[in-house]
């Protein structure tokens, strides 16, 4: 496990992670490391779309890259823009 750290937030973000954590039964630190974990960096989407494409016989050119990455700003769209 990795050496705790602190994270500066407003009070607000605080009490709705507090009550996150509450409903799933969890601590606030359990619920960062699993968004931590399951959020994708634009490296590794980038590095998921060109084995897509590769899997799919695509050429991976600018223009499906900017499809991807349109897809990816709906996405974060109907997430409320939560994903990054």
């Amino acid at each position: 496990m990795s050496k705790p750290t602190s994270i500066k937030t407003s009070e607000e973000v605080r009490d709705r992670l507090r009550i996150l954590a509450e409903e799933r039964g969890t601590t606030i630190t359990e619920l960062l490391e699993d968004l931590a974990t399951r959020e994708p960096t634009a490296a590794e989407r980038e590095q998921r779309a060109l084995e897509a494409a590769r899997e799919l016989g695509i050429e991976y050119t600018e223009r499906v890259q900017q499809a991807g990455q349109d897809a990816w700003a709906k996405i974060r769209t109907h997430q409320g823009g939560a994903a990054a």
